[in-house]
């Protein structure tokens, strides 16, 4: 039989697990713009009303003893958090190749009139003009400066990409220390988590930022996430510790460990010429390492994972620079997309540099002098496309530039000789190839590259926006559906608030005015 006080008991439980529901709500809208936040919801229970009894059957069903807030948990699907970090390393991808192609475009500068190809043309048409006029100091003077401007276009297009390549190498080092950044905030959140859960205790908000900072880090490179439970009696919708993997292709490395919250840190290893050679991945915990400690430092710790670069396949930020800045192949090459556009830059410029030379120095100056050997030459060692320039002595006597084939007045054979250093084929540039048809090539593979990046970037983009949408529509804040519930615990919370004032009418009636009849 129930207690005379029970309804009282019932309506405080009532009006408590209706509270509690209000003020969820109510930390729900105050994070509707939260980033990474999570919607909750409390698991309202009813109370178990059996009892035991000396009765025949053992248990009495009596009238229910009301409810309770049995827990409060995130509404989350982790098969989307999976969809989503693995679309997130893709997007990221080609979104840096996209920006490396965008510069490498910028630079290039095709078609316009400030691009090479131009820059050719004009020192063509200049040789032309001399061809026709090969005595005229005028002429003379127009070939050295448009041969000078084409040097000029050349060392900035170098200079230019190879600054980019080094931009391109500071990122790498800037995720690096991210990445290593983020792994110690997931597993110093691990840390909180296993101090919580044993307990029996939920906590949500800790659950919400770790999902926050996984993300990041699954634009940085591809992982895998498994999660450990903790030990103690941890509530059933405890999420556990994260144990942390990186698919780098060659096999997987543990970058921290739900149990006992070991972590490793990433550095990368590049040679002279700042191409990536070796991921390094060690515990930099590890007594062993000193405090200024350098890549053989850590190359040499027992618990080091190494990972070649050209092995390296791990989906993200960290893959799209590498391949944009270049990395050292199992062979020992150097490979890359600017690596590969500068090495062909040089190409062009030392095998234009040799046939025009050649040609110059079949030809007779103004003086009647056979052609000095170099017209273009090498200021430095180094790339030759940094480093060409007009001769000195050309551009200080004009008369030096060899016009003519056999030196008589009029004579501008040579000059027409020299242009077509331009159209001609040369064969260090290929069968049938020629400097115009070799740049114009160049131009084109650039071009499906990078038409390539931007709807790869779009693509990927695309798909991750859809899981993006499809997991807000689980998790994110919906204000008109938080607003409905507020009103639907708030009716609630009245409703109960009601039934305690009538079972206090009850209790007031039996207490104060039961016996009074007949005195």
């Amino acid at each position: 039989m129930s207690s005379t006080f029970h309804g009282l008991e019932m309506a405080k439980r009532a009006l408590s697990a209706q509270q509690s529901a209000m003020y969820t709500t109510s930390h729900n809208i105050a994070n509707a713009n939260t980033k990474g936040y999570t919607r909750q919801r409390v698991n309202f229970e009813a109370i178990n009303g059996l009892t035991s009894s000396r009765e025949p059957g053992g248990v009495t069903d009596t009238v229910g003893s009301g409810v309770e807030a049995g827990s409060i948990e995130r509404i989350r699907e982790q098969f989307l958090d999976v969809q989503y970090r693995k679309e997130n390393g893709k997007t990221t991808y080609y979104e840096n190749r996209a920006s490396a192609m965008r510069q490498m475009e910028s630079i290039m500068n095709e078609p316009s009139e400030e691009g090479l190809s131009h820059i050719f043309d004009q020192f063509w048409n200049s040789l032309q003009d001399l061809s026709v006029n090969p005595e005229d100091s005028g002429a003379r003077a127009v070939v050295a400066q448009r041969g000078e401007a084409l040097a000029d276009t050349f060392n900035y297009i170098s200079t230019s990409l190879e600054s980019i390549r080094g931009d391109l190498k500071n990122q790498m080092d800037v995720k690096t220390t991210e990445m290593n950044s983020l792994v110690d905030q997931v597993t110093a959140l691990n840390r909180q988590i296993g101090e919580i859960e044993p307990h029996g205790q939920v906590p949500n908000d800790l659950y919400d930022e770790r999902d926050r900072l996984l993300d990041q880090l699954s634009g940085i490179a591809d992982i895998t996430v498994k999660y450990e439970r903790s030990s103690g009696m941890p509530s059933d919708i405890a999420m556990g510790k994260a144990t942390v993997t990186l698919n780098s292709g060659s096999g997987p490395v543990e970058l921290t460990n739900g149990n006992d919250y070991s972590k490793k840190h990433v550095m990368i290893a590049y040679n002279d010429n700042n191409n990536a050679e070796t991921f390094h991945y060690y515990d930099p915990a590890d007594p062993a390492l000193p405090a200024d400690f350098t890549e053989a430092d850590v190359a040499g710790l027992a618990g080091t994972t190494s990972i070649a670069a050209h092995d390296y396949k791990a989906s993200g930020t960290l893959q799209g620079l590498m391949e944009m800045n270049g990395y050292v192949t199992g062979t020992g090459d150097e490979t890359g997309v600017y690596n590969e556009m500068l090495a062909e830059i040089d190409q062009l410029a030392t095998a234009f540099m040799t046939e025009f030379n050649q040609s110059h120095s079949e030809g007779t100056d103004l003086n009647g002098d056979v052609g000095i050997a170099d017209f273009f030459v090498l200021d430095g060692a180094g790339r030759p496309s940094m480093n060409m320039s007009v001769n000195a002595a050309i551009m200080n006597d004009k008369d030096l530039i060899a016009a003519s084939s056999s030196g008589d007045s009029g004579d501008g054979l040579n000059a027409v000789n020299l242009a077509e250093s331009y159209t001609n084929s040369i064969a260090a540039l290929g069968n049938k190839t020629s400097v115009k048809s070799y740049y114009e090539s160049m131009i084109g593979e650039m071009g499906v590259i990078t038409q390539e990046a931007y709807r790869m970037q779009d693509n990927a983009g695309v798909l991750r926006q859809q899981v993006s949408e499809n997991r807000d529509s689980v998790s994110a804040v919906s204000l008109d559906e938080e607003m409905t519930n507020l009103i639907k615990f708030q009716h609630a919370y009245n409703a109960a608030a009601r039934g305690m004032t009538a079972i206090d009418e009850i209790l007031d009636r039996v207490i104060n005015n039961m016996g009074l009849v007949g005195r």
